[in-house]
């Protein structure tokens, strides 16, 4: 299904009981300001409108209005490091107030390179060029470094893979993954080469597709048969107060906004075949949201424990396939948005692997073949 036929599918379900209506990713590409690498001295000269303003302020808004690829966290950084230049006299002090005329200069070095080690894992490897990538990731492969997983990661691999062309995120030759994947979730995600494809990047996911081009759609299957053909889950997502290591739906002004919509693809049964856009990216979003409507996903040891009873009483070849799935049967199956330097509309769709198609197969067999 390409990207008009999906904002119809999209459009018709929210008329019969969900209100979302993606962007489109259609028309030519149209021209935009490119941001341009930011390195070596750079100067700025206060104007009379902007006297009195604090230092980190005013280079956020100089490097911005100049489309210089300096983030604010990276400003931060070099102010942080002795960096910047108040007519020639270093400065330290974020909150430094500027006089008309004064110039500041500065410099940002050469990126360093990672303290990570790339690592030749392998990688499938959907669109690249020299700003970004887009990788289908399997389920399984751990996105970020982190105690337990220093090793073997997404970010391990790309660092291999993309070489020489990191030009470097926030002072440092690493890959910029602005949005992640549970380690038992499958499917597409993009990470930036440069920093201002990350700044891009970044700007586009926090919005998550509010008023900008981003499409983000999953496919799942849950527990249980749903009434409704579509709808949105609007409910703010915190820690859980007993258990630390999962999130959960809290009472509002607790939590942080979150918000996801839902489509019925196909009953299965005992299931159900959903497709999701996130409106919000909150950690482990779809997951909480579909076990607080009473539907956890097949798989899912955290949120979905107590349908293992369920499990038990699946027929046929289900419930070998849901025990060969061995996590959660989640795939992010496709990803748009417009490319941040290019301007260029992408989109990019996978299918979830064989195991999470094998528990379909199961699943739908059983379904039209009961006691078989």
């Amino acid at each position: 299904m390409n990207a008009k036929a999906k904002s119809r599918a999209w459009s018709r379900a929210a008329s019969e009981g969900a209100h979302f209506e993606p962007a489109l990713l259609e028309g030519e590409p149209g021209e935009r300001p490119v941001l341009a690498a930011a390195e070596g001295a750079i100067e700025f000269e206060v104007g009379a409108g902007q006297a009195g303003e604090r230092l980190d302020r005013f280079l956020a808004s100089a490097a911005g209005a100049r489309r210089l690829a300096l983030s604010r966290t990276r400003l931060k950084g070099l102010i942080e490091a002795g960096q910047i230049a108040i007519d020639g006299v270093e400065t330290r002090d974020p909150a430094a107030k500027l006089a008309e005329g004064a110039k500041i200069v500065v410099y940002a070095p050469p990126a360093e390179e990672s303290d990570l080690v790339g690592e030749d894992v392998a990688l499938d490897i959907v669109f690249e060029d020299d700003h970004l990538i887009v990788l289908n990731k399997p389920a399984g492969l751990v996105v970020h470094p982190a105690p337990g997983h220093s090793s073997g990661t997404l970010v391990n691999a790309l660092i291999r893979h993309c070489g020489a062309s990191l030009s470097g995120i926030g002072g440092v030759k690493r890959p910029g993954v602005v949005h992640r994947l549970d380690k038992d979730t499958s499917g597409l995600i993009v990470a930036a080469k440069t920093d201002a494809a990350h700044q891009g990047l970044a700007a586009l996911f926090a919005d998550h597709g509010r008023t900008g081009s981003l499409v983000r759609e999953y496919r799942a299957l849950v527990w249980g048969a749903f009434e409704a053909r579509a709808g949105v889950v609007d409910a703010p997502l915190g820690r859980h107060p007993r258990h630390r290591e999962k999130m959960a739906v809290v009472a509002p002004g607790r939590g942080r906004e979150a918000v996801t919509h839902w489509r019925l693809e196909e009953p299965l049964g005992p299931a159900s075949l959903v497709a999701c856009r996130l409106e919000t990216g909150r950690t482990h979003q779809i997951r909480v949201h579909l076990a607080h409507l009473g539907h956890p996903l097949l798989g899912d040891s955290v949120y979905g424990a107590g349908f293992k009873t369920k499990a038990s009483q699946l027929s046929g070849q289900a419930r070998p396939a849901l025990e060969a799935l061995g996590r959660q049967a989640l795939h992010a199956a496709t990803l748009g948005f417009e490319h941040p330097i290019t301007g260029e509309p992408l989109s990019f769709e996978r299918p979830p692997p064989n195991d999470f198609l094998t528990l379909v197969k199961a699943l739908r067999e059983a379904r039209e073949h009961p006691g078989g």
